[in-house]
């Protein structure tokens, strides 16, 4: 029997960049946590903490509503 596959842990990009704060403002980063249709991406795909998951998703929230980002496109 084969043994297992070892799962590798999502690369947290909050700290390989070196992030302290999320600010709204900062667009090219969230950017990174948004998909092509302007869905903020889950936690199993971005590798955060809950705690800076919420703060992404804050963020990005408060940039849809500056028009800084696109709120997501419907599909159909």
């Amino acid at each position: 029997m084969k043994p297992a596959p070892q799962k590798r842990r999502k690369r947290n990009l909050l700290r390989a960049e070196g992030v302290e704060f999320v600010d709204w403002k900062d667009t090219a980063l969230l950017r990174k946590f948004v998909s092509d249709r302007g869905k903020i991406r889950a936690r199993r795909i971005t590798g955060l903490t809950p705690r800076e998951q919420k703060d992404v998703a804050r963020a990005i929230k408060n940039a849809r509503e500056m028009a800084l980002l696109p709120y997501p496109v419907k599909k159909g």
